[in-house]
C-alpha cells in the first residue's frame, strides 16, 4: 500500500459474488491501473459500498501496492479534510480516482446507479 494509512471499510467483503461481475473484475484487473480511494470509516456511503469495492479489486488482482487509500474527516462547515482531498478535488466521499502511469482514466463519486467497480469498469472499458 502506497500510503502508512488505511481505511477498515476497504476490507474485501467476503460474501461479495465475483462470478457476477465478471466483466467488471476482468476490466478492473486489465492493466496495471492504480486506485485511489477517500473515504470515512464512519461514513455510510463508504461502509456500504468500499467493501465489495475491494473484494472486486481483490478478486481482479490488483496488487494492494497499486491500492492507496486516503482516510477523510468531515470539517464543522460540512467540507472534507484530508490527505490529497485538496489536490483531487475531492469533496463526497466515497472518491475513487483511478490511473494510469500518473494520469487520471476514471472517477467514481459518491453514489451511482451502479456498483463502484461496475461504474469504473464501464469508463475503463
Amino acid at each position: 500500500m502506497a500510503e502508512a494509512e488505511t481505511l477498515e471499510t476497504m476490507q474485501p467483503n467476503p460474501a461479495w459474488d465475483a462470478d457476477s461481475y465478471a466483466d467488471a473484475v476482468d476490466a478492473l484487473g486489465a492493466d496495471d491501473y492504480t486506485f485511489k480511494v477517500w473515504g470515512g470509516d464512519w461514513c455510510g456511503d463508504c461502509r456500504r459500498q468500499l467493501p465489495d469495492f475491494a473484494a472486486a479489486l481483490d478478486a481482479a488482482g490488483v496488487d494492494t501496492d497499486r491500492i492507496e487509500h486516503y482516510p477523510v474527516e468531515k470539517a464543522e462547515d460540512g467540507s472534507k479534510v484530508g490527505p490529497r482531498v485538496d489536490e483531487y478535488d475531492v469533496e463526497l466521499i466515497p472518491t475513487v480516482v483511478v490511473e494510469k502511469d500518473g494520469e487520471e482514466v476514471a472517477r467514481f463519486v459518491e453514489e451511482e446507479a451502479v456498483p463502484i467497480a461496475v461504474f469504473l469498469a464501464d469508463q475503463l472499458s
